[in-house]
């Protein structure tokens, strides 16, 4: 008997705010934006380890991929097209800081001037408003495990914040990233292991509210995409 496969509502709506915003509607096109910013943050910030500059990429990702939404074709699903952009765009951005660091390195080493520029200082803030224990112990567990992701190797790390956090099945990560899907499925594995040695046992890492996308700063990448398309019009 042939088996049917269901069509996805999402990429259906997808496909039709793409149509809509390649023909100028930009409230299409901020629709989609709001739609899988969160997905495209995570991506890049898994890569850059910066949250200015894994908004700053996703900013990048998005212009570009409004320069091209009347050549998108659906050989992919719209969230896969839009994650590899944001994906390529953080790659060149820490390859280009790599470079750079390179040359502060070196003129550093012919200067022998003093560094005193400090660290990146991530952002501890607290929450606005007192919480509840519970609240807070669970505040300070999904940091810790932020912090464990971080610290995953480059191999594991964007695999595992696309399977377990913005939970992609295994073969849209593959073709996102270019691998085999077998290889996607061992990285997870591994990945897990990883972080569940170092958190505690009974922690379960598939905990969506990692690197939470909070409204403020998908206002500020919409808003900054949105005002360079009209200056570009």
């Amino acid at each position: 008997m042939d088996i049917q496969l269901q069509p996805d509502p999402a990429a259906s709506d997808d496909l039709a705010l793409i149509g809509r915003a390649a023909g100028g509607d930009l409230a299409a096109f901020e629709a989609l934006m709001r739609r899988h910013n969160q997905q495209l943050y995570r991506a890049a910030r898994s890569i850059l380890h910066d949250e200015a500059e894994a908004e700053d990429a996703v900013q990048e990702a998005w212009w570009k991929a409004y320069g091209h939404l009347r050549d998108f074709r659906a050989d992919a699903r719209p969230a896969t097209w839009l994650t590899r952009i944001a994906i390529n765009e953080a790659l060149m951005r820490r390859r280009r800081n790599r470079s750079r660091e390179t040359l502060i390195q070196s003129a550093y080493q012919v200067s022998h001037e003093q560094d005193t520029m400090p660290m990146h200082d991530p952002d501890t803030a607290a929450p606005a408003s007192a919480s509840p224990d519970q609240m807070a112990w669970r505040a300070e567990l999904r940091r810790q495990l932020e912090r464990r992701i971080d610290e995953l190797p480059d191999l594991y790390r964007t695999v595992f914040m696309l399977r377990a956090v913005e939970e992609m099945p295994a073969a849209e990560v593959a073709t996102v990233l270019g691998l085999p899907e077998a290889t996607v499925r061992v990285r997870f594995m591994r990945a897990r292991r990883l972080l569940q040695a170092a958190m505690q046992p009974e922690f379960d890492p598939r905990a969506a509210g990692a690197f939470s996308f909070a409204g403020a700063r998908c206002d500020r990448i919409v808003a900054g995409v949105l005002a360079r398309v009209q200056a570009a019009g």
